[in-house]
Protein backbone atom coordinates (compact mmCIF):
# COMPACT_ATOMS: atom_id res chain seq x y z
CA UNK A 1 0.00 0.00 0.00
CA UNK A 2 2.47 2.48 -0.03
CA UNK A 3 2.48 5.40 -1.23
CA UNK A 4 5.63 5.34 -3.51
CA UNK A 5 4.97 4.78 -7.27
CA UNK A 6 6.01 1.55 -9.01
CA UNK A 7 7.87 0.73 -6.06
CA UNK A 8 6.24 -2.71 -5.08
CA UNK A 9 9.58 -4.68 -3.76
CA UNK A 10 9.90 -5.10 -0.42
CA UNK A 11 14.02 -4.48 1.51
CA UNK A 12 15.40 -5.71 4.52
CA UNK A 13 16.90 -2.65 6.64
CA UNK A 14 19.92 -3.58 8.47
CA UNK A 15 20.16 -0.77 10.53
CA UNK A 16 23.44 -0.31 12.87
CA UNK A 17 24.37 -3.93 12.99
CA UNK A 18 27.78 -2.85 13.99
CA UNK A 19 30.42 -4.33 16.53
CA UNK A 20 30.31 -1.43 18.91
CA UNK A 21 26.95 -0.59 18.15
CA UNK A 22 25.71 -4.02 19.79
CA UNK A 23 29.01 -4.61 21.76
CA UNK A 24 26.83 -4.68 25.46
CA UNK A 25 23.03 -4.67 24.25
CA UNK A 26 20.10 -6.32 25.44
CA UNK A 27 20.06 -9.91 24.70
CA UNK A 28 22.76 -9.54 21.71
CA UNK A 29 23.62 -13.35 20.53
CA UNK A 30 19.90 -13.09 20.37
CA UNK A 31 18.71 -10.61 18.20
CA UNK A 32 21.81 -10.63 16.01
CA UNK A 33 20.85 -14.98 15.44
CA UNK A 34 17.21 -13.64 14.28
CA UNK A 35 19.25 -10.85 12.17
CA UNK A 36 21.64 -13.05 10.32
CA UNK A 37 18.37 -15.81 9.63
CA UNK A 38 16.55 -12.97 8.24
CA UNK A 39 19.16 -11.63 6.11
CA UNK A 40 20.12 -15.60 4.84
CA UNK A 41 16.02 -15.44 4.32
CA UNK A 42 16.04 -12.35 1.92
CA UNK A 43 18.80 -13.66 -0.43
CA UNK A 44 17.20 -16.98 -0.19
CA UNK A 45 14.03 -15.15 -2.12
CA UNK A 46 16.56 -12.71 -3.77
CA UNK A 47 15.10 -9.67 -1.76
CA UNK A 48 17.23 -6.65 -1.39
CA UNK A 49 19.51 -6.93 2.15
CA UNK A 50 20.46 -2.94 2.45
CA UNK A 51 23.34 -2.10 5.36
CA UNK A 52 23.09 1.14 7.18
CA UNK A 53 26.48 2.06 9.34
CA UNK A 54 26.61 5.05 11.87
CA UNK A 55 29.85 6.79 12.21
CA UNK A 56 30.82 8.20 15.54
CA UNK A 57 33.39 9.57 17.80
CA UNK A 58 33.87 5.65 18.68
CA UNK A 59 32.99 4.00 15.51
CA UNK A 60 35.26 6.23 13.10
CA UNK A 61 35.18 4.68 9.30
CA UNK A 62 36.65 1.54 9.05
CA UNK A 63 37.49 0.57 12.61
CA UNK A 64 36.41 -2.68 14.11
CA UNK A 65 33.61 -1.24 15.91
CA UNK A 66 32.52 0.21 12.93
CA UNK A 67 32.11 -2.50 11.27
CA UNK A 68 29.05 -5.53 10.53
CA UNK A 69 29.00 -7.86 13.31
CA UNK A 70 30.70 -10.82 11.60
CA UNK A 71 28.16 -13.02 12.29
CA UNK A 72 25.60 -11.18 9.96
CA UNK A 73 27.55 -12.21 6.89
CA UNK A 74 27.50 -8.85 5.16
CA UNK A 75 28.08 -9.15 1.35
CA UNK A 76 30.28 -5.94 -0.29
CA UNK A 77 27.91 -6.72 -2.83
CA UNK A 78 24.78 -5.55 -1.03
CA UNK A 79 24.46 -1.93 -0.88
CA UNK A 80 25.97 0.15 1.76
CA UNK A 81 24.80 3.24 3.39
CA UNK A 82 26.98 5.24 5.75
CA UNK A 83 25.30 7.54 7.58
CA UNK A 84 26.04 10.61 10.59
CA UNK A 85 22.39 10.88 11.80
CA UNK A 86 19.48 8.59 13.51
CA UNK A 87 17.40 8.55 11.10
CA UNK A 88 19.23 6.32 7.93
CA UNK A 89 17.44 8.83 5.28
CA UNK A 90 18.96 11.55 6.96
CA UNK A 91 21.91 13.16 4.51
CA UNK A 92 22.34 9.81 2.94
CA UNK A 93 21.91 8.61 -0.31
CA UNK A 94 19.54 5.77 1.07
CA UNK A 95 16.12 6.89 -0.69
CA UNK A 96 18.10 6.59 -4.26
CA UNK A 97 19.21 3.41 -3.22
CA UNK A 98 15.67 1.99 -2.43
CA UNK A 99 14.23 4.03 -5.36
CA UNK A 100 16.82 1.80 -7.65
CA UNK A 101 15.56 -1.35 -6.15
CA UNK A 102 11.84 -0.32 -6.71
CA UNK A 103 11.68 -0.74 -2.84
CA UNK A 104 8.17 0.38 -1.06
CA UNK A 105 8.03 -1.43 1.90
CA UNK A 106 10.81 -1.93 4.50
CA UNK A 107 11.76 -4.54 7.04
CA UNK A 108 13.32 -2.66 9.60
CA UNK A 109 15.98 -4.76 12.29
CA UNK A 110 19.36 -3.76 13.88
CA UNK A 111 20.61 -1.33 17.06
CA UNK A 112 19.57 1.30 19.08
CA UNK A 113 16.33 1.13 19.37
CA UNK A 114 15.31 3.57 21.28
CA UNK A 115 17.65 5.74 18.80
CA UNK A 116 18.71 5.19 15.65
CA UNK A 117 15.97 2.19 14.78
CA UNK A 118 12.59 4.34 15.67
CA UNK A 119 14.58 7.63 13.74
CA UNK A 120 14.30 4.94 11.27
CA UNK A 121 11.30 3.62 11.20
CA UNK A 122 8.90 7.27 11.87
CA UNK A 123 12.07 8.25 8.79
CA UNK A 124 10.48 5.69 6.45
CA UNK A 125 7.06 6.62 7.23
CA UNK A 126 6.69 10.02 6.45
CA UNK A 127 8.49 9.42 3.50
CA UNK A 128 6.01 6.88 1.87
CA UNK A 129 6.94 3.81 2.47
CA UNK A 130 5.02 1.19 4.29
CA UNK A 131 7.45 0.06 7.42
CA UNK A 132 7.44 -3.23 9.58
CA UNK A 133 9.15 -3.77 12.73
CA UNK A 134 10.83 -7.09 13.49
CA UNK A 135 10.00 -7.24 16.72
CA UNK A 136 12.93 -9.74 17.70
CA UNK A 137 15.66 -8.44 15.90
CA UNK A 138 16.60 -4.97 18.11
CA UNK A 139 18.00 -4.37 20.39
CA UNK A 140 19.55 -1.48 22.74
CA UNK A 141 22.15 -0.96 25.63
CA UNK A 142 21.35 -0.59 28.91
CA UNK A 143 20.90 3.54 29.79
CA UNK A 144 18.93 3.18 32.62
CA UNK A 145 22.24 5.64 34.11
CA UNK A 146 20.73 8.60 32.08
CA UNK A 147 17.16 7.63 33.02
CA UNK A 148 16.12 5.00 30.44
CA UNK A 149 13.70 2.52 31.59
CA UNK A 150 15.82 -0.85 31.34
CA UNK A 151 16.59 -2.33 27.72
CA UNK A 152 13.66 -4.51 27.62
CA UNK A 153 10.69 -1.78 28.43
CA UNK A 154 12.34 0.13 26.05
CA UNK A 155 12.10 -2.67 23.12
CA UNK A 156 8.77 -3.79 24.42
CA UNK A 157 7.52 -0.43 24.50
CA UNK A 158 9.08 -0.01 20.69
CA UNK A 159 7.13 -3.27 19.53
CA UNK A 160 4.29 -2.31 21.40
CA UNK A 161 3.79 1.29 19.63
CA UNK A 162 4.70 0.23 16.41
CA UNK A 163 2.04 -2.07 15.80
CA UNK A 164 -0.50 0.69 15.90
CA UNK A 165 1.15 3.10 13.91
CA UNK A 166 -0.22 3.92 10.21
CA UNK A 167 -0.49 6.56 7.90
CA UNK A 168 -2.57 7.71 4.89
CA UNK A 169 -2.08 5.10 2.22
CA UNK A 170 1.22 3.39 4.46
CA UNK A 171 1.12 0.47 6.83
CA UNK A 172 3.01 -0.41 9.90
CA UNK A 173 3.60 -2.79 12.74
CA UNK A 174 5.59 -5.21 14.38
CA UNK A 175 5.79 -9.00 13.41
CA UNK A 176 8.63 -11.81 14.85
CA UNK A 177 11.25 -12.78 12.85
CA UNK A 178 9.59 -16.20 12.55
CA UNK A 179 6.32 -14.28 10.64
CA UNK A 180 8.38 -12.55 8.70
CA UNK A 181 6.95 -12.71 4.86
CA UNK A 182 9.18 -11.64 2.43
Amino acid sequence: MTTLRNRPHTALLVVDSQVGVLNGCHERDAVVANIAALVARAREKQTPVVWVQDSGEDRTKGSEPWRIAPELGADDAEPHIDKAYGDSFEDTDLEEVLAGLGVGRLLVVGGQTDACIRSTLHGALVRGYDTTLVGDAHTTEDLTEWGAPPPAQVIAHTNLYWSFQAAPGRTAGTVTTKDVDF
